[in-house]
């Protein structure tokens, strides 16, 4: 017989492929579970503001949903991919934006693009991607919000991440600072594709 104080069953949504189309049932599981567990804070990867934007529309209005965008000159030099007014208005919604190095691709990113070797913060992305692209990003947006101030590491938050656009990942993340990454914990996987 099973002793029922050792484990939790929870449900885990598997999408059959990643991608955008994804996003609105990730939402809807993410605000299931914020409110089962309580949790107070999401993290959302947003390049140009539309999945804030619907996070807005889905999830309870006690969250505080921080968006987390692309750095500026990710795709090209002095380009930021989310506009003025569409960050202006995710503020003026109480949203915090925070756009900043990407923990896991930053300075080590620019010597494999010069010298064509790999660093570490470059290495453990292709280890996290082995989870799916959405899981390295979940886990990218804990380690930068925290850097930021925005995210607690005492305190376990929702971090939604994707492949390509949209949202196809969802994990409870008790964050770390960059620095201290080892310290980062992912304690639940709310969703993911099983097809990466």
């Amino acid at each position: 017989m099973s002793d029922l104080s050792l484990y939790e069953d929870t449900g885990c949504r598997y999408f059959k492929k990643p991608g955008i189309q994804n996003t609105r049932e990730v939402l809807e599981a993410v605000a299931r579970r914020a409110e089962e567990l309580d949790i107070r804070k999401v993290l959302i990867a947003t390049n140009t503001g539309k999945t804030a934007f619907d996070a807005l529309e889905i999830l309870d209005k006690g969250i505080e949903i921080i968006a987390v965008t692309h750095s500026t000159g990710f795709a090209k030099p002095n380009f930021q991919e989310m506009d003025d007014e569409s960050r202006a208005e995710l503020e003026s919604n109480g949203v915090s934006v925070l756009t900043c190095t990407h923990a896991l691709a930053g300075v080590g990113r620019g010597i494999r693009n010069k010298l064509s070797t790999y660093q570490v913060d470059e290495i453990v992305a292709y280890v996290l991607r082995m989870f799916g692209q959405g899981t390295k990003v979940a886990v990218e947006l804990a380690l930068m919000a925290a850097d930021a101030g925005l995210a607690r590491t005492d305190e376990d938050v929702i971090s939604i991440g994707g492949t390509a656009r949209g949202a196809d990942t969802a994990l409870v993340i008790q964050p770390a600072n960059s620095s201290n990454i080892f310290d980062l914990k992912v304690k639940e996987i709310i969703c993911k594709p099983s097809m990466i």
